[in-house]
């Protein structure tokens, strides 16, 4: 960048300034191949100190977003999420930093939302597929009334193999709509064992295909 209080040259300094402008050209021409190459994203914050080592998940899990998982979107500048808050399967509060060490799926839906109940027998799969002590899938459930619906929509959808996590007052929804990362349902963001963000779908997705399985697998570095 041109300091703008820089002296220009004097007739006394004629060679410089084929010098500067070659400089100056080198440097647009290095910003260029880094922006072409994926090193810097123009316009875009980088990754938060805590994060900084996520990149490289991020960086590793991206060729994987294709096909039934290409609308995901892979983070450049992974973020921490641990103050998202919902209900346990036991009642009591639980935050994203209560499964730090694991990876996980975060899913938002409710039962008003068509595509959330087609796409929940496959996250169910995927849980049945490759749940364990790195990985769960965490489906958040933010129906705000007729609270009696949720757990008989999990049954009629043969749902097994996900604990079940709820957020009546849909504060989740909110704080990730008001961050801009949410404008409607389903959503679902994968979450690195630091906590960090590291990818998220708008949208539903056959969470049970063999392209979301590879992707997930991948992130899990398997």
């Amino acid at each position: 960048m041109t300091d703008a209080n820089e002296a220009k040259p004097t007739p006394a300094q004629p060679a410089r300034k084929p010098v500067r402008t070659a400089l100056a050209a080198g440097l647009a021409l290095m910003a260029g191949a880094a922006v072409l190459y994926g090193f810097v994203a123009p316009g875009k914050k980088s990754a938060s100190s805590e994060c900084s080592a996520s990149v490289a998940t991020a960086q590793r899990i991206a060729p994987f977003a294709r096909g039934e998982v290409a609308s995901l979107n892979v983070s450049r500048a992974p973020d921490r999420e641990s103050a998202i808050t919902f209900g346990g399967p036991d009642g009591q509060p639980r935050s994203l930093a209560d499964f730090k060490g694991r990876t996980v799926l975060l899913n938002l839906w409710a039962t008003w939302c068509v595509p959330c109940r087609e796409e929940m027998p496959a996250l169910d799969k995927l849980q049945a597929r490759l749940g364990g002590p790195d990985f769960e899938v965490v489906a958040v459930n933010i129906d705000t009334t007729r609270l009696e619906r949720r757990q008989t929509f999990l049954k009629d959808a043969g749902v097994t193999n996900l604990a079940f996590y709820a957020d009546p007052g849909a504060d989740v929804f909110q704080i990730l709509k008001k961050a801009g990362k949410v404008t409607g349902l389903p959503t679902t963001m994968l979450i690195d064992p630091q906590g960090c963000e590291i990818g998220i779908m708008p949208g539903p997705a056959d969470w049970a295909s063999k392209d979301a399985v590879a992707f997930v697998t991948a992130a899990l570095g398997r």
